[in-house]
């Protein structure tokens, strides 16, 4: 690292070199020097052997080079060039802070994001985002840059926002100790608002403004802080709370810093796109929006790679129970058939006539309780635990959907436990397991975060799912089937702390609803499951999509696909794969007219797509990669195979139910479903509930047609432009 002496103060980082041996040429370290310098949030970073050098800027994408040793920069030009490129001035009192000496106990990376945030108070601006996984240290970040704040004599009032009791004690202990702010913090309750405080530490629920949006003046928050009573606000875990809860907190201190801290990385899954992925990208761009992108990102696999973080085993299990099925598409009604199934509201049994035709993953153990379910799932990982090197005395965190589920978990892992321990003429320790959610069990929550000997399984929904600091935890278990990566990432985050005291150096995921698709890359690349191939690495400055399993990769307009070849992980570009599907599906079918035909036949439908490179799952990763997502499968593979256009549904669908004469109202209400579904939505069992199409007649109404009546409108459907002729 290369520190250009500052106008005042300690000297500042601005650059990084990475020497190479004389035998290598001068650029070989180029690219690594980048991801340092990025890391530790420099702008300048060099490559040297000893006889040359080059020089690349990371904020304008210059590079120079190579270039004899006598001509590298002087620590002051580096200086001079350092504050042109970040528009600052060192010797204004708005950069004062940046001078202050950093913690020698923080990591580089903390330091680095103190860095980044006061570069840009220094410049006039006065928002600011941090991203940085779970277990990173945020908390202790944000203590630093108050600190430097304070010691600089920016800092007249600090309020730091949480949204929970748990999380508000652990931060005044770190701004107390850590920040050696000692009483000069407080926590706000609401018997007290430790106005005299210079750092006040609060939940959104003390402060009366959880969901309320716009400050209501007859608020906790109102009533005894005037506006813009704070300099700086900062937002803990702002990934959770979106603008809904901390858009009073920051509009009454509308002239405060405003500084967000998210655990939340760049993630985008494909193809699940529903009410917790659009409550996701909700909360993603409300936080883009307003603090614009983050001044510093350091993610889960950079803190493993660094040994900052718990490296991560992956442990997948083949038990055959309900849980598998609901890993893609959910349970069907007939796969419960023969298997003990309650319902969950009234704990009584549940008959198969009265039960759905399908149930979404997402609803076992909400609708339905599956004790047969629960009781596979723990004794399976039971005897994973008991097998393992620790047994199973090691502290494991099981996240369920419901409370019920959890007691239910709960009871069977610790019937479990007592069996296994009168198999080992051992007394039990008591509790083993336990539920821990808001409801009951949060006092067990001391033990199993403190005591190495007891409370060794909490069963939660997602009381411990983010802040919640137990390095203890060495498995996270997930029984609850999940669509958020948010949601997912903090609860996977859990288990990353190190905890040197016990030894526990990585943790164990133990997924038995398949949570683990939702991984961000280079996660997942870390965690391939035994037996395979280490991954191909596509390069930097990619942004990662999941679709259908599939990995597809974004880059500057070019976009790829992860497909496994040879068990290696390999990046085809989408003009490549898009030619590997036209080969197969011309060689499995005869021509257009007859994809079309057996496309509509959902009989000989899945031959056509099984055929294909990678299945349905490489032609869903294609769709999506291509942006045909409005666009049914058909009009995809009819546009790679017969260079046909591919039509959006809703304009298939539009065209035949505003044909003249109007069609049947059965025919309008079904090129509905079309454009919301697509042709397999036609084929669904829950097309006879569709409330439109009961209103319609239902189904008997279409088959008064005829017996070909659901195909004839399938090829209306799917017409070609050139056979289309308004009716």
């Amino acid at each position: 690292m290369l520190r250009a002496p500052a106008a005042a103060g300690p000297p500042l980082p601005v650059a990084l070199i990475e020497a190479k041996p004389e035998s290598q040429p001068p650029l070989a370290g180029l690219e690594q020097a980048k991801r340092y310098g990025r890391l530790h949030h420099v702008p300048f970073v060099y490559a040297a052997n000893g006889h040359a050098f080059a020089e690349h800027c990371l904020d304008s994408g210059e590079t120079r080079g190579p270039l004899p040793m006598e001509e590298f920069p002087a620590p002051a030009e580096l200086l001079e060039r350092y504050e042109a490129l970040r528009g600052l001035d060192l010797a204004a009192r708005e950069a004062a802070p940046l001078l202050e000496p950093p913690d020698k106990k923080d990591y580089y990376y903390q330091r680095a994001a103190v860095r980044a945030v006061l570069e840009r108070l220094a410049r006039g601006e006065r928002r600011a985002l941090l991203s940085l996984a779970t277990g990173s240290g945020k908390t202790r970040i944000a203590v630093r840059l108050l600190r430097a704040l304070a010691d600089s004599g920016q800092l007249r009032r600090a309020l730091f926002v949480c949204d929970r009791d748990e999380l508000r004690s652990q931060a005044l202990t770190a701004f107390r100790e850590g920040g050696r702010f000692g009483d000069d913090a407080a926590a706000a309750t609401t018997r007290d608002p430790a106005k005299n405080a210079r750092v006040i530490v609060a939940t959104y629920q003390t402060l009366g403004v959880e969901g309320e949006g716009e400050a209501d003046e007859d608020s906790w928050l109102a009533s005894h802080y005037p506006p813009d009573w704070f300099s700086h606000v900062v937002i803990d875990e702002c990934h959770r709370s979106a603008w809904g809860k901390w858009r009073a907190v920051l509009t009454r201190n509308a002239g405060a810093v405003h500084i967000g801290l998210t655990a939340t990385p760049r993630l985008i899954a494909g193809g699940e796109y529903d009410g917790d992925r659009v409550e996701d990208d909700e909360i993603t761009r409300d936080n883009y929006e307003y603090f614009g992108e983050p001044v510093y990102e350091y993610g889960i696999a950079q803190g493993m790679d660094d040994g900052y973080l718990a490296a991560m085993r992956l442990e997948t299990s083949d038990v055959v129970t309900a849980g598998r099925l609901e890993r893609e598409h959910g349970v069907e009604r007939d796969s419960l058939e023969g298997g003990e199934v309650r319902d969950a509201i009234t704990g009584e049994p549940a008959s198969i006539a009265e039960m759905r035709p399908v149930y979404a993953a997402g609803s076992l153990e909400q609708d339905l309780e599956l004790p047969d379910r629960v009781a596979a799932m723990c004794g399976d990982l039971f005897s994973r635990l008991a097998a393992s090197e620790r047994g199973p005395e090691q502290k494991t965190l099981v996240f369920c959907r419901t409370n019920a589920h959890a007691d239910l978990v709960a009871a069977k892992l610790g019937n479990l436990y007592a069996a296994w321990a009168l198999a080992q003429d051992r007394e039990p320790v008591e509790p083993y397991a336990f539920k821990c959610t808001a409801e009951s069990g949060a006092d067990l929550l001391p033990d199993f975060r403190n005591f190495e000997r007891r409370a060794f399984a909490a069963c939660t929904v997602d009381l411990i799912s983010t802040g919640v600091d137990v390095p203890r935890i060495r498995n996270v278990v997930f029984f609850r089937y999940l669509r958020s990566p948010i949601a997912f990432h903090q609860m996977l985050g859990r288990g990353t702390r190190i905890h040197e005291e016990s030894g526990k150096l990585d943790f164990a995921v133990y997924d038995y609803t398949n949570a683990t698709r939702l991984l961000e890359a280079p996660l997942a690349q870390r965690a391939a499951r035994r037996n395979e191939a280490p991954p191909e690495q596509p390069g930097t400055g990619w942004r990662i999509f999941r679709a259908e399993g599939i990995e597809v990769w974004i880059q500057q307009g070019e976009r790829k696909l992860g497909v496994l070849e040879d068990g290696r992980l390999r990046f085809v570009p989408l003009a490549e794969y898009r030619q590997r599907i036209a080969e197969r599906l011309l060689a499995e079918v005869a021509g257009l007219d007859d994809f079309r035909e057996r496309w509509i036949d959902p009989q000989r439908r899945p031959a056509v797509l099984a055929a294909l490179p990678d299945g349905a799952e490489g032609a869903a990763a294609y769709r999506h990669a291509a942006a045909l997502d409005d666009c049914d499968f058909y009009d995809v593979l009819a546009s790679i195979g017969w260079n046909e256009h591919p039509r959006r549904r809703s304009a298939r669908a539009g065209r035949v139910r505003d044909a003249a004469p109007r069609p049947l109202p059965i025919i309008r209400a079904l090129a509905r479903q079309f454009a919301l579904g697509g042709t397999e939505a036609l084929e669904s069992e829950r097309l006879r509930e569709v409330a439109a199409v009961r209103e319609a007649g239902g189904l008997a109404a279409l088959a008064a047609a005829g017996e070909g009546a659901m195909p004839a409108l399938k090829r209306r459907l799917l017409a070609t432009d050139a056979e289309w002729t308004p009716r």
